[in-house]
């Protein structure tokens, strides 16, 4: 059975990539897409917060300020990196 800090960070991980993808709009790759660079960012972000000693916000063990900075920065550039270039005419 997963830690409830683990299911924790994974739902809200989920729910920020959910969200952005509801705002920014997309097909169903860019979901898949979002979905992951969601979770990455917030690993990342967390292990980051963790070594850089921030400690606002925690959830037990769970550095939710260093989380979801890294999943919404990554999430930005998987979104100008995904978006459509329309040509003008």
């Amino acid at each position: 059975m997963p830690a409830p800090t683990l299911t924790f960070g994974f739902i809200l991980a989920t729910i920020f990539g959910a969200v952005f993808h509801l705002i920014f709009g997309g097909d169903v790759r860019r979901l898949a897409i979002f979905l992951l660079v969601g979770w990455f960012g917030f690993l990342l972000g967390h292990l980051l917060g963790g070594n850089f000693g921030i400690s606002v916000f925690n959830v037990g063990s769970l550095h939710i300020l260093g989380a979801t900075v890294g999943a919404f920065t990554l999430l930005f550039l998987a979104h100008f990196m995904t978006r459509s270039k329309r040509s003008t005419r």
